[in-house]
């Protein structure tokens, strides 16, 4: 009988909920949350990142004060500790998942010959 891929897509959507990764995300995440200060900071810091990505991604060029505001709030939200423990949080999940997504296409890696660094 062929594996319903959906199926084990929502097992290990499961999983990834019950990591220890996506565990301690949550937490900071809830702490940020409900810190109006840092809730604030992140918030700008994330536009800002949205914003020169969205720039990056049209071939647009980003101008020396956009860098030098993003470098400040940067700079700003390192000073929080919740904000840069939600920022270490989320590195660690965006690796996991990196991982996970090379784990996925292996099969096809593996069918067109790709090695994988």
């Amino acid at each position: 009988m062929a594996a319903n891929l959906f199926d084990y897509a929502y097992e290990l959507e499961k999983a990834l909920r019950q990591s220890e990764e996506y565990v301690e995300l949550k937490k900071v995440y809830d702490a940020v949350e409900k810190d109006a200060t840092a809730k604030s900071m992140f918030d700008s810091f994330r536009q800002v990142q949205m914003q020169l990505q969205q720039k990056q991604m049209a071939g647009q060029d980003i101008s020396e004060e956009e860098v030098q505001q993003a470098q400040l709030i940067a700079n700003q939200v390192q000073q929080n500790e919740k904000v840069t423990k939600l920022m270490e949080a989320e590195q660690r999940m965006s690796m996991a998942i990196q991982e996970l997504n090379k784990i996925i296409i292996k099969p096809l890696d593996d069918l067109y010959g790709i090695v994988q660094g």
